[in-house]
């Protein structure tokens, strides 16, 4: 999978859906699945903190409750409004790592556009996950 332009354009529209009230740091998620739907989260933040949710989780969890299962995401970008980027947190890493393929590509962008590339395994090397635990569903 390679960024384009479309990643971006469809993680800032992503991004303006964002309720962050308290940090005021904006985050929007674009999530590819390997059959080509597309599902965008933004982070919602909540006035008791953890209860917050990430851009990055909330595409996941709106593509898993349309019937995706782990191993279907092709990629997912993510953008914050700030010159510097910003790549997901460590929860969302281990999301990530329990929903996605090692190889999958994180795509990380800021307001300018620059964007860096890692796999989920790069994020979170030696992650451990239910894949580990050879468990069948």
């Amino acid at each position: 999978m390679t960024f384009t332009d479309r990643h971006f354009e469809e993680v800032r529209k992503a991004q303006q859906n964002a309720y962050a009230p308290y940090s005021h740091f904006k985050v929007g998620a674009y999530l590819l699945t390997k059959d080509g739907k597309a599902f965008h989260g933004a982070n919602i933040e909540n006035a008791a903190y953890p209860a917050t949710i990430c851009a990055e989780r909330s595409a996941l969890v709106a593509a898993m409750s349309q019937g995706y299962r782990p191993g279907d995401f092709a990629s997912i970008t993510i953008t914050v409004d700030s010159d510097v980027i910003s790549s997901p947190c460590g929860t969302c890493r281990q999301v990530l790592k329990e929903l996605c393929d090692d190889d999958m590509p994180v795509y990380m962008t800021n307001n300018t556009g620059a964007m860096k590339k890692r796999t989920v395994a790069e994020l979170l090397p030696l992650g451990f996950s239910g894949k580990d635990l050879n468990i069948n569903e």
